[in-house]
């Protein structure tokens, strides 16, 4: 028994760290969401142009950096607009499901659940479009928070249920 509950432990760490994980990238969202709204797309380019330009001037194929500036150069009002949109809903959510798991609320269990599935599924898709390593990494890593978050909910549901201990136990 040790030796699972060593694992159990171990899962209920992970799944903390996971969903603190997801938050933060929630907040990210947020940020950049209201980037996207308060800037211009002339902004927006030259942020990417100073913050590349270093990383590129000693690598200039550096991945990361040429992707942040075709992404800043791709940008136009709507393209502006419906990331705005995306990221400032999908930041949201995110950092209120973190929230209310975090404090085990019991109902934000399925809702990051079909959440994360809706979003896998999407993933999905751009896998099958235009595969990349970034993409792939996330659907795995979406795929085992969802693992994780409905193992918690059983977990949590199971001690909702569970009578109370008497007295003589405690």
């Amino acid at each position: 028994m040790p030796a699972e509950a060593d694992r159990s432990g171990l899962l209920d760490r992970t799944f903390e760290v996971g969903i603190i994980l997801k938050g933060l990238n929630g907040v990210v969202e947020l940020i950049g969401g209201l980037l996207l709204v308060f800037a211009s797309p002339a902004a927006i380019n030259k942020l990417a142009t100073t913050l590349t330009q270093q990383e590129l001037s000693k690598d200039p194929h550096d991945f990361i950096a040429n992707h942040i500036l075709r992404t800043a150069h791709g940008l136009t009002g709507s393209s502006l607009a419906f990331g705005a949109v995306f990221l400032l809903s999908h930041g949201v959510v995110k950092i209120v499901l973190v929230t209310a798991l975090l404090k085990n609320q019991i109902w934000a269990y399925p809702w990051m659940i079909g959440f994360l599935l809706a979003f896998i599924v999407y993933q999905l898709y751009r896998l099958a479009v235009a595969p990349t390593f970034g993409m792939a990494a996330l659907t795995i890593f979406d795929a085992f928070i969802v693992w994780l978050t409905y193992r918690e909910w059983r977990k949590q549901l199971a001690q909702k249920r569970a009578p109370p201990p008497s007295l003589s136990e405690a």
